[in-house]
């Protein structure tokens, strides 16, 4: 079976689009069963961030694994395929496995280097895991995936300064206000990415308030970090008093729309308000950008922000690749070996047991001098047969062609 992974991105796709193709928590379970249903595909796994929906894959056929991936992810969206096929990269065997371990390392995000990658990486697995989606060509795949995001983050200093989306929304708030100190800023979400961002700002001593669906969440979070929960339905009353806001959740749809945030710049007497939304799907409403007073910034602006960091880090991305395409080579050798050395070894047992039955048949009438002679040259000649095709399945191993070859040798020789 050979992997391919297909999939946009923020480099790919304009951000309207690419929110329309996030693939949310509930729906996880839908897309993957969906996904192995289909004739070409055996084995899948989803990763859907706030950058990324990419489809992992075991197929046989690259062509129509591809034409199956694009069709479930235009009944994941709700999209027609004409509205996103242009923008899909994919990849297969050696590119694929590349292109996952890049992402792991974070090499692959907007904020290069960025820590949750790996967190997100690890969850996409385990779902699919859960639904049964993931088998075991793939659970090798992740499982190395993780050990090579820890490495490149242990070996190297890619992930120092901005670790993370939320770490560099707070750098970007603290920029275009000059400092954090003594401001007011209400984080709308208490997630993975919400929590980052509330610590960071607690961090660079803001006051911090936070609002969640979920107020025991919110209550949570505003009490490790020293600061305030506000319920959902004082949302407006708190973007009063704030200087900014931080949104991050996982909703579906818009939560604070253009009319709210008219109505919130009326009663603020002239203070502007700094919103950054760094969700996808996008929590608050673009036309808001329009009111007087008020600035928003997206995924966009944040890509564009972290982009002036990289060349601080570009030697460090670059040790980063030379581990990503080592650690390529070794996945390599040991699927190679996980694949064809039990038919190699099966094979070669069988021949010379073969080979040691005939000579002990024709040793009993000949000297121990005739013995040895006839031991070496059956030796050799059984070495030699075999040679060639060991060396074509273990170049061939990790690919549809692979398998074939170990299937006919299989049969051929019928070996267990």
């Amino acid at each position: 079976m050979s992997v391919i992974v297909v999939g946009l991105n923020h480099r790919t796709v304009p951000l309207e689009l690419l929110e329309r193709m996030t693939v949310p928590e509930e729906r996880l379970p839908k897309a993957l069963a969906d996904l192995v249903s289909r004739d070409n595909i055996t084995e899948s796994v989803v990763l859907s961030t706030c950058n990324r929906t990419e489809v992992y894959a075991t197929a046989e056929r690259y062509h129509g694994a591809m034409g199956d991936v694009r069709n479930s992810l235009a009944e994941m969206t709700h999209l027609p395929p004409e509205a996103f096929a242009d923008h899909l990269y994919a990849y297969h065997d050696v590119a694929a496995i590349a292109h996952l371990f890049t992402v792991a390392a974070g090499l692959d995000s907007a904020v290069i280097g960025e820590s949750e990658i790996l967190g997100q990486v690890r969850q996409a697995w385990e779902a699919a895991t859960a639904e049964g989606a993931a088998g075991p060509g793939l659970h090798l795949l992740f499982r190395h995936a993780l050990e090579v995001g820890k490495r490149v983050r242990t070996e190297t200093g890619i992930g120092r300064s901005m670790t993370s989306v939320s770490s560099a929304a707070v750098a970007l708030a603290a920029e275009r206000l000059g400092s954090l100190d003594g401001k007011r800023v209400l984080v709308l979400g208490a997630g993975e990415m919400g929590e980052g961002m509330a610590v960071a700002l607690a961090a660079g001593g803001a006051e911090v308030l936070v609002t969640n669906r979920t107020a025991e969440r919110a209550a949570s979070l505003a009490s490790r970090v020293g600061g305030r929960a506000v319920p959902v339905f004082e949302l407006p009353r708190a973007l009063v008093e704030v200087d900014v806001l931080l949104t991050s959740t996982g909703a579906q749809s818009v939560i604070v729309e253009h009319g709210e945030v008219a109505h919130v710049v009326d009663q603020r007497a002239g203070r502007d308000l700094l919103i950054i939304d760094v969700a996808v799907p996008r929590d608050v409403d673009p036309a808001a950008a329009q009111l007087p007073g008020v600035t928003l910034l997206d995924m966009d602006d944040l890509r564009a922000f972290a982009d002036r960091g990289v060349a601080e880090r570009r030697r460090e991305a670059t040790r980063a690749h030379d581990i990503v395409d080592e650690e390529v080579a070794r996945f390599r050798e040991l699927s190679t070996a996980r694949q064809v050395a039990p038919v190699i070894t099966a094979m070669r047992e069988q021949a010379e047991a073969i080979r040691v039955a005939e000579a002990e048949r024709l040793g009993r009438k000949l000297t121990d001098e005739e013995r040895a002679a006839v031991d070496a040259v059956t030796k050799s000649v059984v070495a030699k047969l075999l040679h060639e095709p060991t060396v074509r399945l273990k170049d061939a191993a990790g690919t549809v062609r692979g398998e074939r070859l170990a299937d006919a040798l299989r049969e051929l020789f019928l070996l267990d």
